[in-house]
This record gives structure tokens, C-alpha cells and sequence, in this order.
């Protein structure tokens, strides 16, 4: 009987005296990223042409004409912010 537990414990004994082995471990990091979005460049406003002696008709739509430019500039840029998310 003592033979037998001592060779019981000689088998435990070397189970725990081996090393580990390794394993590998999978780390998922979130990484920066850079942005790569074509510049959005600004119109050449149509109220920039204006002169002082322009008609009154002449500058409300060259106004209106500015405001339609910049809401389309401003679509621009909304769409390159969002290609940047």
C-alpha cells in the first residue's frame, strides 16, 4: 500500500513539475485610424461679382444663386464628415 502511494505521489509530483505551455492570446485593440477624404473646396461665390451699381434685380439673384451654393457646400462637407465615421 505504501508502495503504491508513493508512486502515486511521484506521478502527481511530475505533473505539477512541467512547465506550462503556452498559449496564445488574441488582444483586439481599436486602432487611430487617418481620415483620406478629397478637400472640399469652397465655390467661387456668385455675390463676389457684385459691383455698388448693379441693378437691385441683378444682386437678389446673384444672393439667391450664393445661398444654392452654399447649400451645396455645405452638403459637401456634411458628406466628407460622414465618409470620415
Amino acid at each position: 500500500m505504501s508502495r503504491l502511494l508513493l508512486c502515486l505521489c511521484l506521478i502527481l509530483a511530475g505533473c505539477a513539475g512541467s512547465p506550462p505551455e503556452p498559449r496564445p492570446l488574441r488582444v483586439e485593440m481599436p486602432l487611430a485610424v487617418p481620415c483620406r477624404v478629397p478637400e472640399v473646396r469652397p465655390p467661387s461665390w456668385a455675390g463676389a461679382t457684385l459691383k455698388a451699381g448693379d441693378s437691385l434685380q441683378t444682386k437678389v439673384r446673384a444672393l439667391l444663386a450664393e445661398r444654392r451654393q452654399r447649400q451645396g457646400y455645405e452638403l459637401e462637407l456634411q458628406a466628407a464628415l460622414r465618409a470620415c465615421r
